[in-house]
């Protein structure tokens, strides 16, 4: 048997989940905290990790935010992606909102880290430090640049700074849904609050298509006035 020397006796083993822990301890505590309050000992604590392998792992609390932003974005937009390309060029506005819609709310059900980073990105968007937020836009801006195309394709009626203006008002729905759905606190009687993520689906879809197809703001003052004569 062949004589192992002393220095590799005593290293320490590699925990390949050392990394995993890291990200769901950061995604935790930056949802919950924020990222700027939530220092990498906290992180290093709960993951039961110490700062050398944040270092190892990441480098920086910088690349750890991106990191944690990238672990569920980047799968979400290649599938956002796919279901973009499938669809013929000639599809309507819904099948084009679907195809971004419909993966995004489903993420809300992947497990308790999903809701995490959920969280995560709908601080992001309200709070005025930028650091999450330009971190996600910046891994959004590729896809949010295909979507703009496809519906300005489609709804080649409206000039470009009116989709563009839907189209932010669609997402920020959007996100308030992702933000809120599940922490109604007060309701009208009778309206049921814990719908499945299929009809919150249905019901989103058709309220941006809606809001998407409106006629351009001219039109609408045109027939407006053609009423009145």
């Amino acid at each position: 048997m062949k004589n192992i020397p002393e220095r590799t006796r005593n290293r320490r083993p590699i925990r390949p989940d050392t990394k995993r822990k890291l990200l769901d301890s950061a995604e935790t505590l930056f949802a919950a905290r924020g990222y700027h309050v939530t220092s990498l000992r906290a992180v290093t604590r709960t993951a039961k990790a110490n700062l050398a392998a944040v270092h190892y792992h990441f480098g920086s609390k910088q690349a750890l935010l991106e990191a944690v932003i990238a672990r569920r974005l980047a799968p979400l937009n290649a599938e956002r992606q796919l279901r973009l390309a499938a669809l013929p060029d000639a599809a309507e506005v819904s099948s084009i909102l679907r195809a971004f819609v419909e993966p995004t709310l489903a993420l809300r059900d992947s497990g308790p880290g999903a809701r995490h980073f959920l969280t995560l990105v709908g601080r992001a968007m309200v709070e005025p430090d930028e650091s999450v937020r330009s971190v996600f836009l910046a891994q959004m801006q590729g896809l949010l640049e295909q979507l703009y195309a496809r519906l300005s394709g489609t709804l080649s009626q409206l000039s470009s700074q009116e989709v563009f203006w839907r189209l932010f008002f669609a997402l920020g729905t959007m996100a308030h849904t992702l933000r809120m759905a599940d922490k109604f606190r007060q309701h009208p009687p009778g309206v049921a609050t814990d719908l499945v993520t299929e009809e919150l689906v249905d019901m989103l879809t058709r309220f941006i298509t809606a809001g998407m197809e409106q006629p351009p703001a001219d039109c609408q003052l045109c027939a407006a006035a053609g009423d009145n004569r």
